[in-house]
């Protein structure tokens, strides 16, 4: 049986681990990096526990995955004596667990090696080990390693990132891939190729290629397009990728997890030799903290995480990460993994066929559920995203996800559980409570562009354009000056930017039962019962915020986006209101008279839009 190293004992350096190093090691001593040879040093007397989410061994998903039979960890250490001591994590596990005798190794000068054969029981989710030092102590190259039943699988590893004018987060990731993956002794060095996907034509080709890194010029043709693009070229190049990693260009993220995905690619049993391994997204912001690992669509229409919010650093939330069963309610054929970080096989690409050509928003959604594949997900299989909260664009929001989720459904039957004209109307109810009228027109030109039928997507361009014209239909929002001077040329008394406090954005205050009834029946004072309104509140700018409260009965609304200092003013308007309606009113007409052709249509387009000569005429290949 062939014997390989799996997950490095991983330690590093950037504002994560500065930030967040309980992720990697828990120490009541400091943890140093050598840089005289590649070591870290354990620097004082002390406990170091590396039960932790990149530094634990996933056993449980390992059993049950691939083929792996026996789990090494292999030390190499010199300095004061010590002891090592195995852990594991069940799934009432709130604290790492002793198994066996700790394993001692005198002080010595020069490197010692330790190899200890883990005991994994019935119970155990995670193992790990904590190092018990007498004094200081030098760690490196140290690992798991696996005992796999069969010959390795051979991988070649694709990473495709697509890139739009983010030069300072794509760079630093090619240093990153160029430095510690192909630089590297690992096997992955010699089977790896990455392609940056360049939609603005801002990337130095020459300065930045070379023979494992591709540098593709791009028509601005957004993420579904520029990834299409990496996995055209994946399937193409000289020795053909078996798997393509999609990740995102404004992320973080550690080598490592790159480095195990390939090693988990190799021994995975036959039967999910066709799985997709999927990267959590964690905070960027908050290190510690997992926003998402993997998603479903509700039945509402809404995209969701599978799991709720966890915090790594603690042990408990990582054992729950992984003992995680997802429940009945989320059906299979809703799930979906993410691209900021999801590796596909290239078998699967060539079966279920390519990218629907939305531009952005949903493709990665409707790709994993029309594949309707395994899974897998992993501690220490993850990227740093930026929240959702501090980027949201109604153009995306309102625009985008409206408009795709209908045409994919219809397409390639998308998440078929889920109501999409629910969530339409939900937004649009929600926007013109809001005096979000601007907002609310953009959900109506999402749909009527969906009504228009699979020709208007299947243009090249029109995605594109269709994008760029919601962008710059959305809702303006101004500096915090320029703010402070529209309230004063609308009279807004009492309105001054500088009181305004995170607690009084996200601020909201109760109401009666027949103050909810009247704000149902009156959409806020805008239809029947119809008032002018008086005053202003100060709501958040997120889309999805409901503070039903401090907006009855306002005139004004005065939206704020404090993350990045701007703001909008908006007012009651029962006409803009009844424009609004009127037109929704057409569009369901024309929708209900109209939506089993569009099916028809847009089922009949499937293999048109989905097929390699359709994109690469689309993306100008050829």
């Amino acid at each position: 049986m062939p014997t390989m190293k799996f997950a490095s004992v991983l330690l590093e350096k950037n504002p994560r681990s500065l930030s967040y190093p309980s992720l990697y090691c828990k120490a009541d001593g400091d943890v140093v990096e050598d840089k005289t040879d590649g070591a870290w040093l354990l620097y004082d007397k002390g406990t170091y526990d590396f039960s932790t989410y990149f530094n634990s061994l996933s056993v449980q998903k390992l059993q049950h995955y691939t083929r792996a039979t026996k789990y090494v960890l292999h030390l190499e250490l010199k300095g004061a004596g010590l002891t090592v001591q195995q852990t594991k994590g069940g799934v009432f596990s709130a604290h790492p667990e002793p198994v066996g005798e700790p394993h001692a190794l005198a002080a010595s000068d020069a490197w010692q090696t330790m190899d200890i054969d883990l005991h994994i029981d019935h119970d155990a989710v995670i193992v790990g080990f904590i190092i018990e030092t007498e004094g200081r102590v030098a760690l490196r190259n140290s690992y798991y390693a696996l005992e796999v039943e069969g010959d390795l699988r051979p991988v070649e590893l694709a990473l495709a990132t697509t890139t739009f004018k983010k030069e300072s987060y794509i760079k630093r990731n090619i240093g990153l891939i160029k430095g510690n993956i192909l630089a590297g002794t690992d096997d992955i060095a010699k089977h790896f190729h990455m392609y940056v996907i360049d939609n603005g034509r801002t990337l130095d080709v020459d300065e930045l290629s070379d023979e494992h890194v591709t540098i593709r010029p791009n028509e601005n043709v957004g993420g579904a397009g520029g990834f299409t693009r990496g996995m055209l070229e994946a399937m193409g190049q000289e020795t053909p990728a078996t798997h393509v990693l999609l990740m995102d260009d404004d992320v973080a993220v550690s080598p490592e997890s790159i480095k195990r995905t390939y090693n988990l690619l190799r021994i995975l049993k036959d039967e999910y030799a066709d799985a997709m391994i999927s990267g959590a997204m964690l905070n960027y912001e908050v290190g510690e903290d997992q926003w998402e690992d993997t998603g479903y669509m509700a039945d509402g229409g809404s995209f969701t995480p599978a799991k709720p919010p966890l915090r790594l650093t603690q042990f408990e939330d990582v054992v729950y990460n992984e003992a995680f069963k997802v429940p009945k309610k989320i059906r299979p054929e809703q799930r979906y993994a993410a691209w900021w970080y999801c590796c596909i096989p290239t078998a699967v690409i060539k079966e279920e066929g390519l990218p629907l050509p939305v531009f952005v928003r949903c493709d990665d959604a409707e790709y994993g559920t029309r594949c309707h594949r395994e899974l897998i997900t992993m501690n220490g299989l993850c990227i740093w995203h930026m929240s959702f909260h501090v980027r949201y664009n109604a153009a995306v929001e309102r625009y985008q996800t409206t408009r795709n989720t209908m045409i994919a459904q219809c397409t390639t039957g998308f998440a078929p559980n889920s109501d999409f004209m629910h969530e339409l109307h939900n937004n649009i109810r929600l926007e013109l409570k809001k005096f979000g009228y601007t907002n609310a027109k953009l959900c109506l030109d999402a749909f009527e562009d969906f009504l228009k039928g699979p020709k208007f997507i299947a243009q090249p361009g029109a995605a594109e354009e269709s994008f760029m014209r919601a962008n710059r239909d959305k809702e303006a929002l101004v500096s915090f000056d320029e703010l402070q001077q529209q309230a004063e040329s609308l009279h807004i008394d009492g309105f001054d930017v500088n009181d305004i406090t995170r607690q009084i954005v996200d601020g909201d205050r109760p109401r009666t039962v027949p103050q909810r009834l009247q704000d149902y029946i009156t959409n806020n004072g805008q239809r029947w019962m119809k008032t002018e309104g008086e005053g202003y509140a100060v709501i958040p700018l997120l889309g999805w915020v409901y503070p039903a409260g401090i907006i009855r009965g306002k005139k004004h609304l005065i939206v704020i986006d404090w993350y990045n200092k701007k703001g909008a003013i908006r007012t009651k308007s029962a006409s803009e209101y009844k424009q609004i309606v009127e037109r929704y009113a057409r569009d369901l007409r024309y929708y209900k008279r109209n939506i089993e052709r569009l099916r028809a249509e847009y089922s009949a387009a499937r293999d048109e839009l989905t097929s390699v000569v359709y994109w690469k005429n689309y993306l100008q290949m050829d």
